[in-house]
This record gives C-alpha cells, structure tokens and sequence, in this order.
C-alpha cells in the first residue's frame, strides 16, 4: 500500500482516537490495530435484521426516483435475498443508526448504493450472482464520514480546501476503521472504502492511483449514480436520470471508469431492458444538470462564502 500521513485523526463514533493526526498508515499500523483484543463488541449481527434497515431498503426501492433501476417486486426479493447473507460486528450498525438520525442523506445514501450493488453483481458477465465480498462492501463504503464533521456533511454551502479534504479522509478513516473493526484492513470491505473516489485515469483520491478493479468500479458507479440523481444537501435540485447516465456516460468516456458497468446501468434505462450486449450507447447528451449545483466549487480557505447556489 501506498503510505499516507494523514491530516486529520481517525476516531470512532465514540470519540475514541484510534489513529492522531499527522500518523504515517503503515501496514504494520493496520496490523497492530487489527489483532487488537477482542473486543465484547465483535460479535457479528445480521444486516437486514438491524433496526429498520429493511423496511428502509424496500420504501427506498418503491420511490419513484429509484423504480425505474430496481424493477418490480420480484427483483426486489431477489436483491434482499442477497443482502440477508449479510453481517457486520455491533459498532458498524452504530454509526448507521447515528447517520439515520443526525445525516439521512448519508444513511439512504449507503442502503441505496448497497442495494444498487447487489443489482449489478446479479446482472453483469463474469460476476458470481452471490458474489458476497461485492454485496457486503456496499453498505461499508461511507463509513469513514463518522470521521467528518457533521456540518461539512450537511453543508449547503460551498467548502472552503481544509473542509473539502475533511470530508475527502472519510476513505482513509473508513479503511483504517473496518480494518479495525473487521480485524483485517486486507478485506474487500476496507479497500472499497479507501478507494471508492479513485479513478481509471488517476484523478481520484486519496492515493490517485488507476483504478483497475471492475469489483470496487461496481460500487463505485452504484456510488456516483445515487450520488446524482438523489437529494443532497449542497444542491436545490437532484440531477434528473438521463442527465445522471450521460454524466457516467462521460466519466467513461474520460476513462474514468469502464464501459461495462456503464452498458449495464444504460440497458437498466432503456425500455424492455436489452442485455447490455446489445446496448449501443449514444455520444449525444442532452441532459441539462440541475441549476444551484455547489458540487465541486471549493473556495480558499480565506474567501468570503458564496451562498446556496453558487455565484451569480
């Protein structure tokens, strides 16, 4: 692994500082935080039996926002079917009840992109339909934002560089976290954390590799997907659906993720559902991303705030 220093502690939702800022993440870090003792807390629950979180996942599903990628009523047994293989130990269930209650956008946000993961697993080439390492990352991926503070992940103002890379340590904080955690930071789960926001042409953090793994590229889509065509706080409007599939559709065209999963999610759009073979996608765009989009505008630390929707 590329070695990081990072600019801002990890810490648990209790506070704990597991790693201060300014520490170099070693893998000899990773593996002493890993074989810590066992802890009463490490004994694993099921995912869909936590809480509300499948009544939650299947209201999400039926939103008209979301119908149109998930199907009918039979695929959504099909996909819960998958996640119920899922658990996680006691404290990852902590911070999603933490999101449900104090960042809700963050908590549909990780239901949605894991049921979104289970869709892609079952339906593209060369995957297993159970494929359980894929189906158990969605759910993990933002769980370094316990790590960020909640009024940067509730801004609806532009952020100024020191926030905006607060908010970009959620995925060394999510690694380093369920390496902890998971009692191993060499799992699929850990590495989906940390990499989610790397791309296929290096312009990704937080390590700007290329990101060569279609595994992590399906949670990566899933991702950037729901990201766009679902509420946010840092714009009035979210991106309608055709406008979301030309922005991925773009993002492929740039390299920065691959045509596959891109041919998936565009025959999950088109009428009938063609197999993604069959798929030919179009270089015309005519969507139009919503006005009052702050995604992206980040200010100098000693510039004045612009307020909600952007200058002008």
């Amino acid at each position: 692994m590329t070695e990081l220093t990072l600019r801002f502690p990890v810490h648990t939702l209790a506070k704990q500082d597991l790693i201060p800022e300014g520490t170099v993440l070693t893998d000899d870090l990773l593996r002493e935080l890993a074989g810590s003792p066992p802890r009463a807390t490490d004994r694993e629950l099921s995912f869909l039996k936590y809480g509300s979180i499948r009544r939650d996942i299947e209201s999400y599903m039926r939103q008209d926002v979301y119908r149109h990628i998930f199907g009918e009523t039979d695929e959504h047994r099909q996909i819960l079917g998958l996640m119920e293989q899922i658990r996680f130990p006691r404290p990852v269930f902590d911070i999603l009840r933490y999101f449900q209650e104090y960042d809700p956008y963050t908590y549909r946000h990780i239901l949605i992109v894991s049921a979104l993961t289970c869709l892609f697993v079952r339906g593209l080439p060369g995957e297993r339909r159970d494929s359980f390492p894929e189906i158990s990352a969605g759910p993990l991926h933002d769980l370094g934002k316990v790590s960020v503070p909640l009024e940067l992940l509730r801004r609806t103002k532009p952020l100024r560089r020191s926030e905006r890379a607060h908010l970009e340590h959620h995925t060394m904080a999510g690694f380093a976290l369920l390496g902890y955690y998971l009692r191993d930071s060499k799992k699929f789960s850990c590495i989906v954390a940390r990499d989610h926001h790397e791309r296929g042409d290096g312009s990704g953090y937080p390590r700007g590799i290329r990101l060569e793994d279609r595994m992590v590229e399906i949670v990566v889509t899933c991702d950037v997907y729901d990201a766009l065509i679902s509420a946010r706080p840092y714009r009035k409007s979210s991106f309608d659906n055709r406008t979301a599939v030309e922005e991925l559709t773009t993002m492929a065209e740039e390299g920065k993720i691959g045509w596959e999963v891109v041919r998936f999610l565009v025959s999950r759009n088109r009428k009938g559902r063609p197999p993604m073979e069959e798929c030919a996608v179009s270089q015309e765009k005519r969507g139009i991303p919503p006005e009052g989009n702050l995604y992206g505008i980040v200010l100098d630390d000693d510039d004045p705030d612009l307020p909600m929707g952007g200058p002008g």
